[in-house]
């Protein structure tokens, strides 16, 4: 507005530059409040009458129509306002209720369990989004440290609502239940009463025990990484793969459970094919097993977050898929702290 007035006086009235002080209310409505949009717009008010007096447009509809020109945008600056400032309130609600249902739906798990530790990340596709399909939970139980992770197919409140189903059957499965697959065969039914049609959940159930070994039990998820302190990286791959959740019925017979050596110094970490196919600008999938020494960090938390990075840099930009991981290490001594 300073800018036009100036230009205003210098050019002189032939011009034609005054409506364009309308311009302040116009921006401050995009950006302000409706206080201040008004506040600007009266100052662009006075202005236009101020500079209209002085180049005597008054004598002739010029200096009407610029006075008008300024009422009618600061007008519609102030109404924009408000309305921008009730959607922005919405949308606090409402990011506020999605953080409530996170913390229902996906729980923070314990860091630390006995001689594990413990670490999580989660990463939406969806914009301004806190949860999607896919889902973890820890739960230590009288046989162990049971772990779920898995996928939903699918996205969307659908989605959602299925990872919901999962979890709280897990939640009570792994506390009842004496093994894995009794656990998997109670999630089973319980999403068998759920879904309709042919949508299925890919899951990895584990148990950590007080043995030398972890008894994992897959469902068309992918596999675990296992990573040695000598360095050794492998996948911790059944026998044979089975059909996910929710499919079961189609199949053969039920998956079988396998041990794995889980030693101390070893780590664990499950993931969702979210960042087991992050892709790059070329279409190569991200190469899990080559950044394994990314989880070297003794922050279980700060590997977990330094390998998110890496996944997003090697994916250049917002991932296309939702991305959860959860690492579980044992501890070498039980006197370090969780």
């Amino acid at each position: 507005m300073a800018a036009v007035s100036a230009v205003d006086l210098i050019a002189g009235p032939g011009v034609g530059f005054l409506p364009l002080v309308s311009l302040g209310p116009a921006f401050a409505g995009l950006v302000g409040g409706w206080r201040r949009t008004a506040l600007v717009g009266l100052t662009a008010f006075v202005l236009c009458v101020g500079l209209g007096v002085h180049s005597g447009l008054f004598e002739s509809r010029r200096g009407l129509t610029a006075l008008l020109s300024v009422a009618g945008v600061t007008a519609a600056g102030v109404a924009a306002a408000v309305m921008r400032q009730r959607r922005e309130a919405e949308l606090a609600s409402v990011r506020s209720i999605a953080e409530v249902a996170q913390r229902v739906l996906l729980r923070p798990v314990p860091r630390g369990a006995g001689p594990l530790r413990i670490a999580v990340s989660y990463t939406s596709a969806v914009a301004e989004a806190r949860i999607g399909g896919d889902l973890y939970e820890v739960v230590t139980s009288p046989a162990g440290v049971r772990i779920i992770v898995g996928d939903v197919q699918g996205k969307g409140l659908e989605a959602v609502e299925t990872a919901a189903v999962v979890l709280g059957a897990f939640r009570e499965a792994a506390h009842d239940e004496p093994d894995l697959p009794a656990v998997g065969a109670r999630v089973e039914r319980a999403l068998n009463r759920h879904l309709s049609g042919e949508r299925f959940v890919t899951a990895v159930l584990a148990e950590i025990g007080d043995g030398p070994d972890a008894t994992l039990l897959n469902f068309g998820h992918p596999s675990p990484l296992v990573v040695r302190p000598d360095g050794e990286v492998r996948y911790a791959a059944p026998t044979e793969r089975a059909l996910p959740l929710g499919l079961m019925e189609h199949g053969p017979e039920a998956p079988l459970p396998y041990g794995i050596p889980f030693a101390p110094g070893d780590q664990l970490l499950f993931y969702t094919d979210g960042v087991s196919e992050a892709r790059d600008g070329a279409g190569r999938f991200y190469p899990l097993v080559e950044r394994a020494g990314l989880l070297k960090d003794p922050d279980p938390e700060a590997a977990l977050r330094a390998v998110r990075e890496d996944v997003v840099d090697h994916a250049e930009g917002p991932l296309h898929d939702d991305a959860a991981m959860l690492l579980v290490r044992y501890r070498k001594g039980h006197l370090e702290a969780p």
